[in-house]
């Protein structure tokens, strides 16, 4: 109990201000499920949600009752909805990783064109919808901006566990919506880390695009599909 109190109340004081432990831990298991991801590692699931826990009880910000600056739904929303991705995402690479090479559990590949429509059109309905639900819920304002970071999480998070590369590039539509966002807030350590994944997502993306032209299954040739004809 004595170590959860003290993770609950501990803060790194940063000039006349404080960052919350928890907050800073939270990003550093984030980042680095993110470079598992890259890498096409299993254990990056399990990792992220352990840091999903500890944003969980950051964005609920009162709640806790603690000194956060401001209660984020969308936020936190994400948070549960990153646990529930992230065990349907780990469940699918440690299947993948049975008959994968190199220890990496997914070959990354295109999302088909009918799904990249729905994609972007779920992105902006979902972000319509949920937009007065977290108003109504006393979400920090631009309400809108709360709602847009919720859905495209949970987008690019499906993406990641069904390999589709695209998803980096959803990463990159949320970071430039959430980092001012995160920053009005007053939520600065994980700001300053979407700011990072900002160029980070953009240097998974080619890593991913390079490696689903390497390691695409490679086609019957024409001689093998003629003789097999004959």
């Amino acid at each position: 109990m004595d170590i959860l109190r003290w993770l609950f109340e501990a803060q790194i004081p940063i000039g006349g201000s404080a960052l919350v432990l928890r907050e800073v831990l939270g990003n550093i298991f984030g980042l680095a499920s993110a470079l598992g991801g890259m890498r096409r590692k299993v254990w990056a699931w399990p990792v992220g949600i352990a840091g999903n826990l500890l944003l969980l009880t950051v964005f609920l910000g009162n709640v806790f009752g603690t000194a956060t600056p401001a209660t984020l739904w969308g936020q936190a929303g994400r948070q549960v909805m990153f646990i529930g991705v992230a065990i349907y995402g780990w469940y699918r690479w440690q299947q993948g990783r049975n008959t994968a090479t190199q220890g990496r559990a997914v070959v990354p590949g295109w999302a088909p064109a009918k799904v990249r429509i729905a994609l972007v059109a779920a992105l902006f309905a979902g972000t319509a919808a949920l937009t007065p639900l977290f108003d109504s819920l006393g979400s920090y304002p631009p309400v809108w901006a709360d709602a847009w970071t919720f859905m495209g999480s949970l987008l690019a998070t499906y993406g990641m566990a069904r390999g589709w590369t695209e998803f980096w590039l959803i990463w990159v539509a949320v970071d430039i919506v959430g980092v001012p966002l995160l920053f009005s807030a007053g939520y600065f350590a994980s700001a300053f880390m979407y700011l990072f994944y900002g160029v980070f997502t953009l240097a998974g993306f080619f890593v991913w695009w390079r490696a689903g032209r390497r390691e695409a299954p490679v086609a019957p040739s024409t001689s093998v599909a003629a003789g097999a004809a004959s």
